[in-house]
């Protein structure tokens, strides 16, 4: 059975370390934030000019004026500050961001990630994708593993890149995959997923971890 979104964000969640400086993706990657592992401390960076995101509000307990990236509401907390958008991507482009979560279309074997437009659909903007993976130390994808019964880890990416060769690993409802190079190896499968589905639903060709064989 496919791991559910929320196993897939604490599964995501375990690859945070103490004094980590993370910024969390629209989408999945944003269920982080309520599964970070007891005894460490993070800060949680948006784009949109805050360091120090709590988790989500509880119903009721909203604040219009607190927002991530993704315009959804977000709480505070007593290490929280603020600042502008120009101060924002100077922490992004500076490499003083330790990890990236984000989302995505497509990933390739080699680490090509494809996550900001579909050709012939109407683009807001590319946001700050492009920044995060030339200047974050380490990038993971968080995705469900098919789009409408299609692959989305494929052996190249067919939709414009956002950045080439740059994910170090990717977490999907059916395993983790470890990028390096241009080798990708299968390190974990969720519970009740054969390796002969996964392969069946991956286009990209990667290696298989020993402890899982």
């Amino acid at each position: 059975m496919p791991w559910s979104r929320d196993e897939m964000a604490r599964r995501a969640a375990a690859e945070l370390e103490d004094g980590f400086y993370v910024n969390l993706g629209i989408g999945i990657p944003t269920l982080v934030s309520n599964f970070i592992p007891e005894g460490i401390t993070v800060q949680l960076q948006s784009e949109n000019g805050m360091l120090g995101m709590g988790p989500f509000p509880f119903a009721g307990k909203e604040d219009p004026d607190l927002i991530n990236a993704g315009k959804q509401t977000i709480t505070e907390l007593p290490t929280t500050s603020y600042f502008d958008s120009a101060q924002s991507f100077g922490m992004i482009r500076g490499g003083h961001i330790d990890l990236s979560i984000l989302g995505a279309m497509q990933v390739a074997e080699n680490g090509d990630l494809a996550n900001w437009m579909i050709p012939g659909r109407m683009v807001k903007g590319m946001g700050g994708a492009m920044d995060l993976v030339a200047g974050v130390k380490r990038v993971i994808v968080l995705m469900e593993h098919t789009a409408r019964g299609e692959p989305k880890l494929l052996r190249r990416c067919t939709l414009p890149l956002t950045g080439k060769g740059v994910v170090d690993m990717v977490i999907t409802d059916l395993g983790v995959f470890a990028i390096a190079g241009e080798r990708t190896t299968l390190t974990e499968i969720a519970r009740g997923v054969s390796l002969d589905e996964l392969r069946d639903k991956t286009e990209a060709s990667f290696n298989v971890d020993p402890k899982l064989a």
